[in-house]
């Protein structure tokens, strides 16, 4: 299913012109711009109304997937911020990233902590409202000005009403990807991209697994190209590490979200980030083909006990870069709970 907000919604596009009117703002909170109403567009267009929302515009309709898991995805490049629910586009929003000297940070972060009416600690007192912090060096999505271009400490803003309405729908834990890549990501339906390692590339002995470092918490799976190794971490912490050996390199970053486990197992939803698939004729996604489903071979012994750790809301990422803290590559920023 290809991302088409514009045309779902166009009985329902709120900007902060029209939101505002019905969301009350924090005393001591500055009124964010306000946007221009958007127009319905024809169904032959989908992207162009994203691309040309101006500061402070945005899309919601959370009625497209009333129920499931929360990924959110945060385009640097774009000054985009993108609201999956179940896998399903529910969202869109203009945003304002970090300037120069205080850029914002790629990677794959949970959210730590909700704030409806926090005010930072560093910057005099400046209004947070609706703040959902993503690292504790000050990174955080909350409600802000949005003057067009990257302009903020290294948080994310968001329209207020887009902030209070992500505020409403997500929990502590969930998954928030930032990368700077631009174009609009889209949505398909996949199983699980993990093969057994049934042709015997990686040897049992090679992996490391102790769920008992952190017992609960939301799940989120790292895998880099560049090491080829994946990362299992629960709750911001380390519980797993195995080899994983790819049949083709990884040339883009894609992301993955657990919609559902049911008695044909884990149905994964694909939400590539830009360049991360390839589309068909008729500009929809291409579904993977057996041969891309089994394309990332791990040790059989890690596959079962990571089946045992994953419900839905549960993330993955497949990265180009590192993960080491050293080496040529770009380093990935992953799951910050400092």
């Amino acid at each position: 299913m290809i991302f088409r907000l514009a045309l779902l919604l166009s009985a329902a596009i709120a900007t902060p012109a029209t939101a505002h009117q019905a969301l009350p703002s924090p005393a001591t909170t500055p009124p964010p711009p306000q946007g221009q109403p958007v127009p319905a567009v024809p169904a032959s267009s989908v992207a162009g109304p994203i691309e040309h929302l101006k500061p402070g515009e945005f899309l919601w309709a959370p009625d497209i997937a009333p129920d499931g898991p929360v990924t959110i995805i945060v385009s640097l490049a774009a000054q985009r911020a993108y609201a999956y629910r179940n896998g399903v586009p529910i969202g869109v929003s203009t945003v304002s990233t970090g300037k120069k000297g205080h850029e914002t940070p790629t990677g794959v972060f949970t959210i730590l902590q909700k704030d409806v009416d926090h005010h930072s600690n560093t910057y005099d007192n400046a209004p947070m409202p609706f703040m959902q912090r993503l690292t504790w060096d000050g990174v955080a999505l909350h409600g802000g000005k949005l003057p067009g271009y990257p302009a903020s400490h290294g948080c994310v803003r968001l329209p207020l009403a887009f902030a209070k309405n992500l505020f409403a729908i997500t929990r502590m834990g969930v998954t928030v990807v930032i990368t700077d890549q631009a174009t609009a990501p889209e949505v398909a339906p996949s199983p699980s991209p993990l093969a057994s390692n049934d042709d015997g590339h990686v040897t049992e002995a090679a992996y490391r697994w102790h769920p008992d470092r952190a017992p609960t918490g939301p799940v989120s799976i790292v895998v880099s190209g560049r090491d080829r190794r994946m990362l299992v971490l629960r709750n911001g912490v380390e519980i797993g590490s195995a080899p994983i050996v790819l049949d083709a390199p990884v040339t883009a970053t894609a992301a993955f979200t657990l919609a559902r486990i049911d008695a044909a197992g884990p149905h994964w939803m694909r939400l590539p980030l830009p360049d991360g698939a390839a589309k068909t004729a008729q500009g929809t996604l291409a579904e993977l083909t057996p041969a891309e489903r089994a394309s990332g071979h791990i040790p059989d012994g890690f596959r079962l006990a990571l089946e045992q750790v994953l419900r839905p809301g549960a993330t993955m990422l497949v990265t180009r870069d590192t993960l080491a803290s050293s080496g040529t590559g770009t380093r990935l920023r992953v799951l910050d709970t400092r």
